[in-house]
């Protein structure tokens, strides 16, 4: 017979794993969480740039995640136009990691050119 502390054990055990398997998994509920929808979507302007878009400029450059993750916790200003982004202080720099790594993920490949191609 399983007794009550054990249930309550193994509940919170099957908790910590959802929320390891969570965390492990940066998608739109980190941002969602962190308020990064209210601003920005992924494929389409909103006030700030489409996550998509911001994935394809910095797209294999060396340095992109960690860039990234200090843009969202320190803020930016003009490279996107005349609305800055504040600070998002809130969010821990593990977190702005993850996030940094989701919006890179979005980048979508570039198609060879024919140049490219004949190499």
């Amino acid at each position: 017979m399983i007794s009550r502390l054990n249930v309550a054990l193994l509940f919170l055990s099957a908790l910590c794993a959802v929320r390891v398997a969570a965390a492990q998994e940066p998608d739109t509920r980190l941002a969602r969480a962190n308020n990064c929808l209210a601003c920005h979507q992924i494929d389409s302007k909103r006030v700030g740039p489409a996550f998509s878009v911001i994935a394809q400029r910095f797209a294999g450059s060396d340095g992109a995640r960690d860039y990234l993750a200090n843009a969202i916790r320190s803020g930016s200003r003009g490279r996107w136009g005349a609305v800055p982004m504040p600070a998002q202080t809130q969010v821990s720099q593990a977190d702005a990691q993850l996030l940094a790594a989701w919006i890179l993920s979005l980048a979508q490949p570039q198609p060879e050119t024919a140049a490219g191609a004949a190499k």
